[in-house]
Parts: C-alpha cells; structure tokens; sequence
C-alpha cells in the first residue's frame, strides 16, 4: 500500500469502529447511565435535605463516576471518526506533499497506530484511573492518549511541511492525482452530502432560534428549585424535579445529537466522494452501498430528533441507519482492499 492507500483505509476503518462502538454505547450504556445520574442526584439533594455533608459528598462522587463514564466513551467515539476524517483528508493531500515516498508511508502508519491508540488510552481512563501512576493527577490512560494525541499532531505537522516543500518547489505534484471524474457515484455522494450538510445547520438553527436559551434557564430554573426544596420544603419534589432535569436534559441531548450528526455524516460523504477512485467495486454495487450510506445518514439524525416524542422505536431506527452506515463502510473497505493498485504503480513508476 502507498500513503494515499493506507490514509484511505485507515481513515474508513476508524470511522466504521467509531461508529460501531458508538452505536453499542448508545444501546448498551447511554440509558442506564443517565438513569443512574438522575439516582445520583436525587441522593445528593435528600443529603443535603437532611443535613447530612458525608452522604452528599458520595452521592456528588458517584455523579461524578458517572459522567466520567459516559464522558470518556463519547470521547472514545469522537475521537477515533475524528482522526478517520482526518486521514481522509491527508489522503487527498498525499500528491502535494513533497517528501519522499519512505517518509510519507511511515507517516501513513504513524498515524494510523496513532489514531488507534488515542481512543484505546481515552477510553480506559475510568477504569485504570491513578493506579500505579508515577504523576499525582494522571494515570497511565492518560498518558498513552495525550502520547498517541501528540503523534498525530507530529504527522499532520510532517504533512503540512510537506506541503509547504511542495508550494516553494513550483507546485509540482509528487504522485499522480485522484482522477476529477464525473461519475455517479461521485456526483451523488457530493450531492447527498452536501443536503446532509444543509440539513444538520438547520437542525441546528433551528433549535437555537427555538429552544436553546429557553432550555438553559429552565436547566437553572430546575436545579435552583432542587437546592431550595432540599433546604426548606423537606424531599417531596426532589424525584419529581430530577425527573424533570433529565427529561431537559434529554431533549438538549438529542437535538445536539442530530445537528451534529448530520453535518458529520454530510462531511462523510463529501471526503468518500473524492476517494472513489480507490474503491473497487462493481457499478451495480457500488450504487446500492452508496445509497445505503445516504439513507442511513438520514434516518440516525432524523429519528434521534424524534426519541423523545417516539421513545424506543425513533431510537431502534436511528440504530438501523447508524448499522446501515457502518455496513456501507466495510464494503467500501472491501472495496479498497480489491483495488489493484494502479494509481500507487504509476506514482512509484515516476
């Protein structure tokens, strides 16, 4: 594999994983973590009613455990799509970076262990914590995502050197560029991702416009009546405005989820629209995966949108649309692995 080949496979391959664990975090963790928060929080509150500082200093710990918990698995999540859309990106760039071939291919491969290792380190930081840790305030997690962070930062730093190398040299491509072809893959791929696009900013504004600022006061709103219920009037309506904390919360969530979701999956299809040219697949397939990218793009922020109002069932469909993603992904990945390697032949032949 050159550089350009390995940034395009590994970029598919992190974002399929990415996804993958992410879907299993939403079936499998998502819920019941929220749950247990609110059951966290209703303990903190009935301490504090009853005067009683050690029992809300565990009940604000486990809240704490918990959020650290979720937080470290949407890290997970986000981080190993982000650095696939990134090779994506260092891909496309490949044939304006001059360096030389040795150098770009350890390149490739540092960044690819790299991107693996960062979402590993983030993810076990909950579990390993400060065991056995030389540093007051950082565990061995820690250390091997900021170390696996800093690789990446070394690579893309490498490549925008390279880059520049190419600009002083006269803008002479070092390899032989992705082909501007006119083809329907790449034309629906550029069109539904950027209508994905538009879609995830209106999503987004329009909650802003709508709901945003109401929901940050209603949030204060809610946990002031709490405290003040938790001081004065006993624990009668704590459950109930935890209730209420978690249910804001969730529609918060989930109109994020789908803005957010939607503009990624659009980006997602603009960069696998350039790369086609590495996918080897026939016409017949490469169309119905293409197309089973593009709707499940559209059902997982479209039925997100919709949980609240739809419960589980909004919920089971935004999970199919993610599972149809990740399949179109690994036949894209099936795809580059059957590719001949005739445009990598030409850039070693020059």
């Amino acid at each position: 594999m050159s550089a350009r080949r390995l940034y395009v496979f590994g970029g598919i391959s992190l974002i399929a994983l990415g996804m993958l664990f992410g879907d299993i975090f939403a079936v499998f963790i998502l819920h019941q973590n929220a749950g247990q928060q609110g059951a966290a929080l209703v303990a903190a509150a009935h301490a504090v009613a009853q005067k009683d500082p050690a029992a809300a200093g565990a009940a604000f710990q486990s809240l704490g455990n918990l959020l650290e918990d979720r937080g470290t698995k949407v890290d997970t999540h986000a981080h190993m799509i982000g650095a696939g859309y990134i090779a994506l990106l260092l891909a496309l760039a490949q044939p304006y970076v001059a360096l030389k071939p040795k150098t770009k291919k350890f390149l490739a491969r540092l960044f690819v262990f790299a991107g693996i290792a960062l979402p590993i380190g983030i993810f076990t930081i909950h579990y390993i914590g400060l065991a056995y840790s030389p540093f007051p305030v950082i565990g061995w997690a820690s250390v091997l995502a900021d170390l696996s962070g800093f690789l990446l930062g070394v690579v893309v730093t490498a490549e925008l050197w390279g880059v520049w190398r190419y600009v002083r040299a006269g803008s002479v491509a070092t390899e032989p560029e992705l082909p501007q072809d006119r083809s329907w893959a790449r034309r629906t791929l550029l069109a539904g991702g950027t209508l994905l696009v538009l879609l995830g900013f209106l999503i987004g504004a329009y909650y802003a416009a709508a709901d945003l600022y109401r929901h940050e006061k209603m949030e204060g709103d809610i946990l002031g009546a709490m405290l003040n219920d938790a001081v004065t009037n006993g624990a009668a309506q704590l459950t109930t405005h935890a209730t209420d904390f978690g249910n804001l919360a969730g529609a918060h969530a989930v109109k994020i989820a789908a803005h957010s979701h939607a503009i990624e999956f659009g980006i997602l299809a603009i960069l696998l629209a350039f790369i086609q040219p590495y996918v080897l697949l026939s016409e017949t397939w490469q169309r119905r995966w293409i197309l089973t990218l593009l709707v499940g793009s559209v059902l997982l922020p479209v039925f997100v949108y919709r949980e609240l109002e739809w419960g589980l069932v909004a919920g089971g469909i935004a999970d199919i649309g993610g599972l149809m993603v990740i399949v179109a992904l690994v036949a894209m990945l099936v795809g580059v692995l059957r590719y001949s390697g005739q445009l990598d032949a030409t850039g070693a032949a020059q």
